[in-house]
């Protein structure tokens, strides 16, 4: 008996032996996974066409985290259904780091009111990573427009009800829902006529939209190329590269809301990947030469960590919500 009990307690030691050096083995893998992140291609879903500026903003930040992370981080448009396309994308896809997604406050801020079934919910199927820009939104009109002020705007539109239109990037989207603020407080009774992103300002440059609101890094070059007209910013005091331009509180018009975009992973993303992920980005953003660039394009870099952004996101959400509702805004 004494010699089965000492078989029985030798076999007891191996098998705890044998546990802990598995124990120990799966915590050095999984440490080594998260040291060695990444260490394939990124993929990052931009829910909206080229050439807007969430577009713009994800390319400056995916061309630099490429030479940082010494890995290819390649941005993939994926636009449609008001940004919730790329959402979708994202929060459904595998919660490893390797995808993630560039969006606008529209999309997150704005569609958890609008549409009543998302398939995924941007403020609970996805984690924040990084803030990456807040942009004022721009008043323009065609160069071919006769109209040269707010106030020519506001007179018009009341002169002609039902006879005006303005287009935005998508139902939802701040340009969307800056426009309907401004037609409250103006008066206007405006036709709405949403794109898929950046189609907007072309048929704005053709005459086929009366006016609309942009963000500043998606026709700051059309401003500057005389294609299209700035007749007022929604922010609370002028641009530095816009020293011209009034803002909407100037021109009597109690609008001082702008856009910010962002980046984002599917929930459940290592905690450890998403710190790593932000400090990345908020240094690409705060590098002098980074931040002087966006800031000339009418973007402004701001830094934020993980709980920063997180809490942010929430209290947009909150604020939206009920301009939203207000708006009667429907999806298509």
């Amino acid at each position: 008996m004494k010699i089965l009990s000492k078989l029985n307690l030798i076999n007891l030691l191996k098998v705890a032996a044998f546990g802990c050096l598995m124990f120990a083995h799966v915590q050095k893998l999984a440490t080594a996974q998260t040291e060695t992140y990444p260490t394939r291609p990124i993929k990052m879903i931009v829910s909206f066409t080229a050439g807007g500026t969430t577009d713009i903003l994800a390319r400056e930040v995916a061309n630099q985290l490429t030479q940082r992370l010494k890995v290819p981080v390649i941005v993939e448009n994926r636009p449609g259904a008001a940004g919730n396309l790329g959402t979708e994308i994202v929060g459904k896809s595998a919660p490893d780091g390797y995808t993630l997604l560039v969006n606008s406050s529209g999309p997150i801020s704005v569609n958890p009111t609008l549409f009543k079934n998302l398939a995924v919910n941007p403020l609970t199927d996805l984690d924040p990573v990084a803030l990456l820009a807040e942009v004022p939104n721009v008043l323009i009109v065609p160069a071919s427009s006769k109209i040269n002020s707010v106030k020519e705007l506001i007179d018009y539109g009341r002169a002609n009800p039902n006879k005006v239109n303005y287009g935005s990037t998508g139902i939802g989207t701040a340009s969307h829902m800056t426009g309907f603020m401004f037609s409250q407080q103006s008066g206007i009774n405006a036709t709405h006529i949403p794109y898929k992103g950046a189609e907007a300002v072309r048929d704005l440059i053709a005459g086929r939209l009366d006016y609309m609101f942009a963000t500043l890094p998606s026709v700051a070059a059309l401003i500057k190329g005389g294609q299209v007209r700035p007749l007022g910013i929604s922010i609370k005091k002028r641009y530095v590269t816009l020293p011209e331009v009034p803002t909407m509180l100037e021109s009597g018009i109690n609008m001082a809301a702008g856009s910010w975009f962002g980046v984002f992973a599917p929930h459940g993303t290592s905690p450890e990947n998403l710190k790593m992920l932000n400090q990345q980005i908020v240094d690409i953003l705060m590098s002098k030469k980074t931040k002087d660039k966006l800031i000339n394009e009418g973007a402004e870099p701001i830094a934020m960590n993980v709980q920063e952004f997180t809490k942010f996101v929430r209290t947009e959400y909150e604020t939206w919500a009920p301009i939203v509702r207000s708006s009667g805004a429907k999806p298509e």
